[in-house]
């Protein structure tokens, strides 16, 4: 059994101070969250809605939220009203939905812009020219209830640390050309379990942990 406060006090230790740990809690059961909750984590990222409302409701209300996985249109109510942070904005249409379900709860909703980077057809995301397309469309201006905060991406699932550093380069220097056109554009969500120490030398400031913290994931 992982001990889970022991992970998060050695990786949290080897981070750099401005970068951000997501413990990535999706499958486990809220005793875990709760471990990691005594242990200083605040910052938890599931990729199920429903499953994260749940554990809203029946966890620590200071716990802020990060929806990290695909998001289905339809799932968007179910976390509009207490969602920290979208890692995996994809489109204008799901941008939209989001921006509506943020005005009736009377909130603006922060977002990563989620890029593809790695080349697996599996994987979702705008290619770099996509996403600058759509940060500067007239559509997206025109939606005030969602802030682009920044930019996330996943690497192809690889030991070969110059195909990391590479794709995760690359990443980077998007981030920087966009955050000089604009003002919120401060978190690089990029780097897991397998990589995150190549990304955080690239110049991430938020990395996804899940394995490396709660130790293999349950699945259904």
């Amino acid at each position: 059994m992982a001990n889970i406060a022991e992970n998060i006090q050695k990786i949290k230790s080897e981070l750099p101070d401005d970068v951000t740990l997501v413990a990535v809690s999706k499958t486990k059961p809220n005793e875990d969250l709760m471990q990691a909750y005594d242990a200083g984590q605040r910052v938890f990222g599931e990729n199920k809605a429903r499953e994260m409302e749940r554990k809203h409701e029946e966890l620590p209300k200071d716990i802020e939220w990060h929806f990290i996985g695909h998001l289905q249109r339809n799932k968007v109510k179910y976390i509009a009203p207490f969602v920290k942070l979208i890692h995996s904005l994809d489109s204008l249409r799901l941008a939209k939905e989001i921006n509506k379900r943020a005005k009736n709860e009377d909130r603006v909703i922060d977002c990563l812009v989620q890029l593809h980077i790695s080349g697996e057809e599996t994987k979702f995301g705008f290619d770099y020219d996509e996403a600058v397309e759509f940060l500067r469309s007239e559509p997206m201006k025109e939606l005030q209830n969602i802030r682009i905060v920044g930019a996330m991406g996943m690497a192809l699932h690889t030991d070969d640390k110059s195909v990391l550093k590479s794709q995760f380069g690359e990443l980077k220097s998007f981030f920087d050309k966009m955050k000089k056109e604009y003002d919120h554009f401060e978190v690089l969500s990029m780097g897991m379990t397998n990589d995150y120490e190549v990304a955080v030398e690239e110049g991430s400031n938020m990395v996804r942990l899940g394995s490396s913290i709660f130790g293999p994931r349950n699945y259904d």
